[in-house]
């Protein structure tokens, strides 16, 4: 268990009398609230496109692509796999919301690359109970991505699958590399 003790925080950036992570967090959505500008964002993404993603901390998903507020859905998760839950969203995301675009972003040093299956087989026996999801870990990021791409062409549950590219960040440079489908 992680306490606020064990994060290093800007003594600045602590809320008054102390606090956790948390109170930290609200105490920014304060500031950013004092100062947001409702600009009628529409339901619908601007770019007509949704992005999926790894949610590495490492990876800021509206820099590195230079987006703002309302231009794309953007969906994470562990290692930005395209599970069964990222193609319900994907879909809500096409068929509910108008996208037409789908960019997979996976990234360098991945921490899904360093787990196996085995991954489950522990938590089963510290728990009791054996998770019912795939870790989806990898040991090569091109060929996941590549994965990716085929998953969402492939799902009958998606019409638009014509425009899905793939792309490795690499969090050293901070740039995008785009991957050849199979």
């Amino acid at each position: 268990m992680t306490t606020s003790a064990s994060v290093p925080a800007d003594p600045e950036s602590t809320p008054a009398g102390g606090g956790s992570v948390t109170d930290r967090l609200v105490e920014a959505n304060g500031r950013y609230a004092a100062e947001f500008a409702d600009a009628e964002l529409a339901g619908r993404p601007a770019l007509q496109t949704a992005i999926v993603a790894c949610m590495d901390a490492r990876l800021d998903v509206t820099a590195a692509l230079g987006l703002r507020n309302g231009d794309c859905h953007v969906i994470r998760n562990a290692g930005g796999a395209v599970t069964d839950d990222v193609i319900r969203s994907l879909t809500i995301s096409q068929r509910a919301l108008g996208t037409r675009s789908v960019v997979l972003v996976h990234h360098t040093a991945c921490g899904m690359e360093t787990l196996t299956e085995d991954f489950r087989h522990e938590l089963e026996r510290e728990v009791g109970q054996r998770p019912v999801w795939a870790v989806e870990s990898f040991q090569d990021v091109d060929q996941d991505v590549r994965q990716s791409i085929e998953r969402v062409r492939t799902s009958p549950f998606l019409p638009h699958t014509d425009d899905v590219r793939g792309f490795v960040y690499d969090v050293k440079t901070g740039r995008l590399r785009e991957v050849t489908p199979a």
